[in-house]
Order: C-alpha cells, then structure tokens, then sequence
C-alpha cells in the first residue's frame, strides 16, 4: 500500500505539473485557432503542426532512449554521478553531431515543410531540440530521486514564458504594426510569418526551462566511462526503434495528410490545421498518460525486486484505467462544451475527437503494460511490438487518407493503438504474467463505450444544448456510480474517499 501511495503522491505531482503545463500551453490553442481563422492562417497552422510533428520524430532520435536507461542502471546500484557524466557526455557529443547535420540539411526540410525562404526557421527548431535534449538527463535525474515539485516549477515556467511571447506576437503585434508601420519594429516583424513567432516563444521556452535546471547539470563535467557506455547503448538502442515507432503512430499521419489529401497545397495544409487543432481537444486523456509514464518509469523498476510487485502492477493497471475511461467520458460527453476549445473554422473537424480519445484510452493502456518488457530486459520486444504498429499506421494512412481524409488518420491511430495493446498483453502474459482483473477492465472500458452511444443517440434527437449537457452529467455519475458499487470495499480504505463510504 506505501508503495502504491508513493506512486499516486508522485503521479499527482507529475500529473498536476503536467495539467498546469499543458492546459497553460493548450491555452495557445484556442489563441491561435481563434486569430489564425481565414485561410492564410490556417495554411499557417497547418506548417506550425507540421513543423512540430518533424521536431517529435528528431527528438527520440536526439535522446535515443537514455532516460528510460538511466532509470534502469541507477535501479542497479550503478554509481549515479558516473551514470549522469556518462549519459550526459553522450548526449552532448550526438547533440552537436545531429544539430550540425539538420542545420546543413536546413533548406530541403523547409522545402519539404513548405515553409519556402524561411530556412532559419530549422534552425530554430534545430535549437530547440538540441536545448531540450540536453535537459532531458537532468529531468530524469529529477524524476529518479523523487523531486517533482521542481520538475513542476520548471515545466510551468517555460510554458509562462511561451505564452506571454505568443500572445505578444500573435495577439498584441499585429495591431501595434498596423498602428506603427513605419518603425523598425514594424519592418523586422514583417519578415517573418506566424509559424516563425511560434517556434521564436517555443524557443525561449526551452532556454528558459533549461537554464533553471541549472543545478542538476552545473556539476558536469566532460567525463565517459566506455565499458558502461556500451552496456547502456546495448539497452537502450531498441529505445530508439521503439521511440521512432511511437511517434510514427503519434505524428505520422499528419505528415502523410497534407500529402495524400486530394486538392491544392493549401487545401491540405488547411486539412491538417483541422486536424491538429481536434486532437489536442484529447488532453485529458494524454496529460493523464504522460503524467502516469512521468512517475511509473521509476516506480516500476523500483518495484521489480518485490515479490507482490505483479499484485501491485495489476491494481496500478485496473485504477488507471478507470481514471481513462472518466477522462474520455469527461471530454466526449461535454463535446458540446469542448468544442469552443478551438477557433469555429476548425469545428469540422470535431468527429475525430471521440476516435482520437479511444486511441487514447488503448495507448495508455499499452504504456501500463509495457512494463514487462522493460523489465525483463526484451527490449526488442517492445520494438517489434511498436514496429506492428507503426507499419500499421502507414499502410492505412496511406490506404484510406484519399478517401476519408482525416477520419482515416483518426482510425489508422485507434487500430494501431488497440493492436500494440493487445500484443503487448499476450507476450507479455508470456514473459512477465501479471494478474490483471481483465475482465473488470473490459466491462469498465464496455461500459464507457455505452455510456457515449447514449450520449450520441440523444444529440442526434435533442438539439438542446441545455438537456444534452445534463444527460452527460447523469451518464458520467452513473459510471462514477458503477465504479463506486464495483470497488466500494477497496474505495473505503482509502484516506479521502473511504470518509464519504463509510
């Protein structure tokens, strides 16, 4: 139980860091889908989503799965300053080696991109990236002596500070310009588009970020222990497959769409700024997994050596997924609130959310699983595993994008989401056997999915906003109810809640 309250303690901290970062930086959404809203915007939009899919791929190739290392080898008894030297030295040397190559390679991404004359906007990305990495050790150092307060500090700050530019940029500039055009300020912004403003505040972000993450890295010193080095890129390298793969699920699609979609250039990046803007309508779902991955990575390798540890993973698993299954309810049975979430000329998109949320619900159900993997050493496993699904994603995309344009994106996400689940649970039932109450989760996630048919067949029949807003409210308490009636004895032995059952 102390274990499992550790990882709760923790997973709220990283959650509530997570939530306060996200939702700070998802507040750039509805800012700039609502002042991004004629077409020009929207082609703009459009390359911004594209730009940030591009710099996802080049960041697991950067960091090539040295976090999820350095938790496995300090788990180990590795000598920790030795460890962070050593992984911080690797990074800082393929850093450079990356970042000279993509700056080299700066005007074909942009023409790839669209993005036209604009080739320093790569650069800026490069820069980006290559400042994120180099905190991506620092950060793991955080999170595996158990710190999140200032691994929320620092999140938060950034995304501040990425905000207050954005809104300078987006928001306050275009009015000063038009007030001042004769001013060198004047001359300076007009030579940049939206896309450059973003990735300018992104920037400062991860300046900033690192900077304050300046006592975790000021002790470092150029330092390489080559047997151990090896050792971890032995680990690790199915990391990079596995990261690569992941974010061909994540980011591919919206790469392929603006491609594959029938029509002119500007038509397909309009498309994709749709798309991207429907998608981040499932945050609740993904700031919980990101806040779960935050603190479970630590957690699960410090548990491994227990004996009750394939109990404890097995209850982890049933409560996070009651917490997605509210997560997906929460935002799919208020879809009529949500929807303001984003500028009115990207609502059309708004059929893909629920899709998008279910994929959700499959990917964060992997992630739980994928302990055993980890674990037990298969890496390669895991990278088969997300391989599958990568190849998966690509086949449909490129099938069905034509076609059904970002509906196919929506599916292919969802179908290759539900396949690495599920083989994810087979193998590792195989290799790792954790006893989960499988049947319990399948009639929660059966229930949920109910819940939202109901939901969907009275708006089909009720305009009103007012009633179809108050059966979502008695569809989520009856799943609340059900979840209550299901665990009511494990509920009242809990601190808080176990109160009001008593």
């Amino acid at each position: 139980m102390a274990s499992l309250k550790q990882l709760a303690g923790q997973t709220i901290w990283y959650g509530l860091s997570n939530i306060a970062a996200r939702l700070l930086n998802q507040l750039l959404t509805p800012l700039i889908t609502y002042f991004l809203n004629n077409p020009s915007g929207m082609v703009d939009y459009g390359n911004f989503s594209m730009v940030y899919s591009g710099i996802s791929f080049a960041n697991i190739i950067y960091t090539y799965g040295l976090e999820t290392a350095y938790f496995r080898f300090a788990a180990t008894g590795t000598d920790k300053n030795k460890l962070f030297q050593t992984t911080f030295t690797s990074l800082v040397l393929s850093t450079v080696f990356f970042s000279a190559l993509l700056i080299y390679l700066r005007q074909p991404i942009s023409d790839f991109i669209g993005l036209g004359t604009h080739s320093e906007y790569i650069i800026w990305c490069v820069l980006i990236i290559a400042v994120d990495t180099l905190a991506a050790i620092p950060y793991a150092r955080l999170r595996q002596e158990g710190r999140p307060r200032k691994y929320a500090f620092t999140r938060v700050a950034g995304i501040i500070v990425n905000i207050v530019l954005t809104v300078f940029f987006i928001a306050y500039c275009p009015g000063y310009v038009a007030a001042h055009p004769g001013t060198a300020f004047a001359s300076w912004y007009a030579g940049y588009t939206s896309v450059g403003f973003l990735i300018m505040a992104n920037l400062a972000q991860s300046v900033v970020t690192f900077l304050l993450l300046y006592r975790e890295w000021i002790g470092y010193r150029f330092r390489f222990d080559t047997i151990l080095w090896k050792q971890i890129l032995t680990y690790c390298w199915p990391m990079l497959v596995v990261g690569m793969g992941g974010m061909v699920n994540e980011t591919m699609d919206r790469l392929m769409l603006p491609k594959l979609l029938p029509g002119t250039v500007d038509e397909g990046k309009i498309a994709l700024g749709i798309y991207a803007a429907n998608y981040k309508i499932a945050i609740f779902i993904t700031l919980f997994i990101q806040a779960f991955k935050m603190s479970a990575e630590p957690f699960f390798f410090g548990q491994a050596a227990n004996k009750n540890a394939p109990a404890t993973y097995a209850r982890v698993m049933k409560w996070f997924v009651i917490t997605l299954c509210l997560a997906f309810l929460f935002t799919a049975l208020y879809i009529d609130l949500w929807q303001y979430f984003v500028g009115s000329q990207y609502r059309e998109g708004l059929g893909v959310v629920p899709i998008l949320l279910a994929a959700n619900v499959a990917l964060g159900i992997y992630y739980n699983l994928s302990v055993w993997y980890k674990l037990t050493d298969r890496m390669y496993m895991g990278m088969l595993i997300t391989l599958a699904g990568a190849l998966l994603t690509i086949g449909l995309n490129f099938a069905f994008i034509p076609v059904y344009g970002m509906y196919a994106c929506a599916w292919a996400t969802l179908a290759a989401y539900g396949v690495m689940m599920l083989l994810s649970y087979f193998l590792g039932q195989r290799y790792f056997p954790v006893p989960y109450p499988v049947r319990k989760l399948a009639g929660y996630i059966l229930a949920m999915l109910l819940l939202y048919a109901v939901q969907r067949a009275i708006a089909h029949y009720i305009g009103s906003v007012p009633v179809r807003l108050a059966t979502a409210s008695l569809l989520m308490l009856t799943f609340v109810g059900l979840v209550v009636r299901t665990e009511r004895g494990e509920l009242a032995g809990m601190p808080v809640i176990g109160r009001w059952l008593r």
